[in-house]
């Protein structure tokens, strides 16, 4: 096993968390609203919290995202770099959406708002392999 590429954890979380931020705002922001509803938006309350619980996940997301590259290696990723993608996007495909779906489903959330959600995680997703491959 490699080392870790700490600088490229943290630049993944910072891309994740400005995915985030267009995800929610510009491009999505009102369709979560109108599915929701103005009074159960989560983070309307305590922004900082919901900031802060958002950080964390995607920054645990990174760290661990960075250490199965590392598991990986510099040489086979320098000779299949669409590994970065393969595996970042399949980490979002295999567990993350799949897992925030059966929650929704539990839920009676509307599939509109899984589908929000779920392709959130998978942008952010491809975005942190992004950030590993430009620094790997």
């Amino acid at each position: 096993m490699g080392p870790v590429n700490w600088l490229a954890v943290g630049l993944a979380a910072i891309l994740a968390a400005g995915v985030a931020f267009l995800w929610y705002g510009p491009l999505f922001g009102r369709a979560k609203l109108e599915e929701v509803g103005p009074g159960r938006l989560a983070g309307r309350s305590a922004p900082a919290r919901t900031i802060a619980i958002t950080a964390g996940a995607l920054l645990l997301s990174a760290a661990m995202m960075g250490h199965m590259f590392a598991r990986v290696g510099v040489d086979t990723l320098a000779h299949k770099p669409w590994l970065y993608f393969m595996m970042s996007g399949g980490l979002a495909l295999t567990f993350v959406v799949p897992a925030l779906w059966v929650s929704y489903t539990h839920m009676r959330a509307s599939t509109r708002l899984a589908a929000i959600d779920g392709f959130y995680w998978l942008a952010a997703y491809l975005a942190m392999g992004a950030a590993f491959w430009v620094l790997g």
